[in-house]
């Protein structure tokens, strides 16, 4: 079942795009199933499973020694099995390299499509060079999905900044196509890093779908919460209000300067208001802002007296800012810090199209957040605390 470059279908055609735009951040990935392939190799080897007591094994393992790869997906730390007695090493760490584009192709295909057996069957006999049983290749997709859960779940501590905001992906569901939202949740902590925090994929924004992923954060530790910045989606704002009922919350003034225009009744006022709610974004202080916002609502009452009503209503909602430090409000007036991963994460998934599952779609989201979330721990502070 060896994967065959040569054969030119649409499919390989896709992973060919995949290798190419989205999946350059899948070195700890490759790690799992390379160590995997190893040790099933040792295995055969020794002709005996781990720990089994056999007349037919011919030597004993011998733990691992490690052993750091350069590839063209960056570096690889790997456990390389030893035998006892022997000058084992294992084939299909040098086969697996000398086959990095078809084994790119097939994990990329594995990602978008789900891990199934016969994907990953096609991985490890690539790597190890013999055929593997339903039984070790269900191993190795455990292990994956584990590795991948275990970050999702880790334990969190305190942050004074939360942002969240949800994307949509297209998902099979239950034999239809459905737009599955993938809730993501970003924190700053007391230092002025960055930090992915969660992700989920559920069926909707409604609020039982964002009570339930706040709630885990909550559960895994987040504390020292002093603000929350999102877009005004309902079904967050009501999960907001019953898990973090006393932390103020930042509405994200640019979905409000793009929401204000569905309000504008003439073309010609448009740039006019969005002129003016800048000018209140950007005001020194909230005295001035609330000053500003008066005006606005007044030059435009009778000229537009929906826009003005619906400026009253939910302006206010973005000024929490001006409370906190000024040299903050820069980066915490909007939810774009959110936005640019959604669009990483969008340029990563978009080769998909379609996922076959929620399930799916987490394991790839989870991959690239995982990435974004290690470049910025070995980045620059992002906000100066």
């Amino acid at each position: 079942m060896t994967y065959q470059l040569g054969q030119h279908t649409a499919i390989q055609s896709a992973m060919e795009l995949v290798m190419e735009t989205g999946f350059e951040g899948m070195g700890e990935a490759f790690q799992i199933i390379f160590n995997e392939a190893m040790k099933l190799e040792r295995s055969r080897h020794i002709n005996a499973l781990p720990y089994e007591r056999c007349e037919e094994r011919h030597g004993y393992a011998n733990g691992y020694k490690p052993k750091t790869v350069n590839s063209r997906i960056g570096k690889l730390a790997l456990s390389i099995p030893q035998v006892r007695g022997s000058d084992f090493y294992p084939q299909s760490l040098e086969r697996g390299l000398r086959s990095e584009r078809a084994l790119k192709l097939a994990l990329a295909e594995m990602y978008v499509g789900g891990v199934s057996t016969r994907k990953v069957a096609a991985i490890t006999e690539e790597l190890c060079g013999f055929e593997v049983s339903s039984s070790q290749v269900s191993q190795a997709s455990k292990i994956l999905d584990e590795t991948l859960n275990q970050w999702r779940i880790r334990p969190l501590e305190s942050f004074k900044y939360l942002y969240l905001d949800a994307r949509y992906e297209k998902v099979r569901q239950g034999g239809c196509v459905i737009d599955c939202a993938v809730l993501i949740a970003m924190g700053i902590d007391p230092m002025g890093k960055r930090h992915i925090l969660g992700v989920s994929t559920e069926l909707s924004e409604q609020e039982v779908h964002w009570r339930a992923f706040l709630q885990q954060l909550v559960e895994r530790g987040l504390h020292g919460v002093e603000l929350i910045i999102s877009d005004a989606h309902a079904g967050l704002k009501a999960a907001k209000k019953a898990i973090f009922p006393s932390i103020p919350w930042q509405r994200c003034q640019f979905h409000l300067q793009q929401n204000a225009q569905a309000h504008v009744p003439k073309q010609s006022l448009k740039a006019e208001v969005a002129s003016a709610l800048r000018g209140v974004f950007n005001a020194p202080n909230r005295t001035e802002a609330e000053r500003l916002l008066g005006l606005a609502i007044s030059r435009y009452e009778k000229e537009a007296p929906k826009l003005t009503a619906w400026m009253a209503d939910n302006v206010p909602e973005s000024l929490t800012v001006f409370d906190f430090p000024e040299a903050h409000r820069r980066r915490l007036r909007t939810s774009n810090p959110l936005e640019r991963i959604n669009k990483e994460v969008k340029r990563r998934t978009r080769v998909a199209t379609l996922f076959p599952n929620p399930a799916s779609c987490q394991r790839l989201v989870t991959a690239v957040l995982i990435e974004i979330h290690e470049e910025w721990q070995a980045g620059k502070i992002y906000l100066s605390i």
